[in-house]
């Protein structure tokens, strides 16, 4: 059977412990992927629209754990792993959800790339990670600051570049 990419919010923070560690964890972990209530609710996406739908869910996620975490640098982190689906708890079964729970901790060797933001976007991501769960909650100016950290793309690293990411 065929592993599955699964999109995982992080911090920096995160990072370093995967770097530390050799894996993320402790499970029980959120994540992101291609369900198929995600299948369902954007029927006429292909592919590589439902993951970049997946992948924008797990930035958004990481906002959520900026919020929480305020010692953290303010840069979004997606790390993209390849699972086995047994990996995979049973999806949210919610319409168009990507989210899924990640049963173990994810070994560094599953990890396939990781997404991080420049530094010209820390303004941007602090404020939305201010009011992430206010936007969330339906709050219009909300967001519109979420979206202003969205107008900023992650930048791909090759796992080996980790120790430069996390150094």
């Amino acid at each position: 059977m065929t592993d599955v990419r699964v999109y995982l919010p992080a911090t920096l923070s995160g990072l370093a412990g995967l770097r530390r560690q050799g894996e993320l964890g402790p499970p029980p972990l959120t994540a992101h992927a291609v369900t198929p209530a995600l299948r369902e609710w954007y029927a006429e996406g292909d592919e590589e629209e439902l993951e970049y739908v997946a992948f924008t869910r797990a930035a958004q996620g990481a906002l959520r754990l900026l919020r929480a975490d305020p010692a953290a640098p303010r840069r979004r982190v997606v790390v993209s792993v390849d699972l086995p689906p047994g990996a995979l708890g049973q999806p949210d079964q919610e319409l168009g959800s990507s989210e899924v729970r990640l049963t173990a901790a994810v070994p560094l060797a599953a990890v396939a790339a990781i997404h991080v933001d420049g530094s010209a976007a820390e303004p941007a991501v602090a404020a939305a990670a201010d009011v992430v769960a206010e936007a969330a909650a339906g709050d219009p100016d909300a967001q519109f600051t979420v979206d202003g950290a969205e107008d900023h793309e992650l930048q791909w690293y090759d796992v080996t570049e980790l120790d430069q990411l996390t150094g």
